[in-house]
């Protein structure tokens, strides 16, 4: 839908009607990747737009922590209206140096959810690699820019072995060496970072595995070690508990029911899923849908997420009628 086409929706009023609709259904918001106010990144946020954004959610929205949104959620009581979490997603370090510091000027709590052998310095998240190698020059077709949702549908179906060797075959068939540290791009933050943040009192840290497996590629015997393993490393580096999941990827087919038991029996009091929904008085604490901001630029491209318009927009053409 054009910009055009949502001014004139939000002028005729659409949008505060479904903002009054909704007003019960917590928003979660997703995020991975920030830049610099003179940096264009189709796949991260610029730090000018993330202000936009934010002085938005102050002037609407009651901003909350995800663990305090899960509190509410099973405490049973009628959710309050208007309010919304912030999640980022990896651990990168362009989170310590781009959002941090405006979650601090705004005095929003954020949780980030990081993977702990990235943080470790052990590896690089592997998604990453994949972005890296299409944007090197003269990649082969399967890897170009648009052909990377297929790319990643196949990848997210293999066992992490034949991933990895994928990644490596096809950057020896680039002539390319896939670095062993990551570029700045995609480098991660420190444990000394991640405590900065977290003794700060508006971050809270919590875990996205070990090593980023699509858990639906992998038995649960090795999901139950990413989830028990990341989070006892996050916990020892940080030196707090770890009380919030995030599935790697997080789509319906990314991850089995006995995996989303394993989350609650591993100690964790919630868990994100990367499905688009808003939250609600029935919803599953370990299944709590999200809302992606990385490529809503304009205000009429947010506005229809937040104000609830896309949730109605998408229940009346799947023919499920208004909640």
């Amino acid at each position: 839908m054009s910009n055009f086409a949502l001014r004139a929706l939000r002028g005729l009023g659409v949008f505060s009607l479904t903002r009054v609709l909704s007003a019960s259904m917590p928003r979660i918001l997703m995020y991975h990747d920030f830049c610099g106010p003179n940096e264009a990144d189709d796949d991260a946020i610029n730090v000018e737009d993330l202000r936009r954004q934010f002085a938005y959610l102050r002037r609407n929205f009651r901003v909350v922590s995800l663990r305090q949104l899960a509190d509410e959620l099973r405490s049973g009581a009628s959710l309050q209206k208007h309010t919304v979490a912030l999640t980022i997603d990896d651990g990168r370090r362009n989170c310590y140096e781009f959002l941090f510091p405006l979650l601090k000027e705004f005095e929003l709590p954020a949780t980030f959810f990081v993977v702990s052998a990235f943080i470790q310095g052990e590896d690089w998240i592997w998604t990453d690699k994949v972005l890296w190698l299409s944007r090197q020059a003269n990649g082969p077709e399967a890897i170009m820019p648009d052909s990377l949702p297929a790319v990643f549908g196949a990848l997210n179906r293999m066992r992490p072995e034949n991933r990895k060797a994928w990644i490596e075959n096809t950057a020896q068939s680039m002539g390319v060496s896939v670095p062993k540290t990551p570029p700045p791009r995609f480098a991660p933050c420190s444990w000394e970072e991640l405590r900065e943040m977290a003794d700060s009192g508006l971050i809270e840290i919590g875990s996205h595995t070990v090593t980023h497996p699509i858990l639906s590629s992998i038995s649960d015997e090795e999901s139950w070690a990413e989830l028990i393993n990341s989070r006892a490393q996050i916990s020892a580096g940080i030196g707090r508990p770890v009380n919030c999941f995030c599935f790697p990827n997080g789509k319906a087919n990314d991850y089995r029911s006995s995996q989303v038991k394993q989350i609650q029996e591993a100690g964790y009091l919630c868990a994100v899923i990367a499905e688009f929904g808003l939250v609600q008085a029935s919803s599953d604490p370990y299944l709590l849908p999200r809302i992606g901001m990385t490529r809503k630029r304009t205000q009429e491209q947010i506005s229809k997420y937040l104000e609830g318009f896309a949730y109605y927009q998408e229940r009346f053409q799947s023919g499920r009628g208004e909640a």
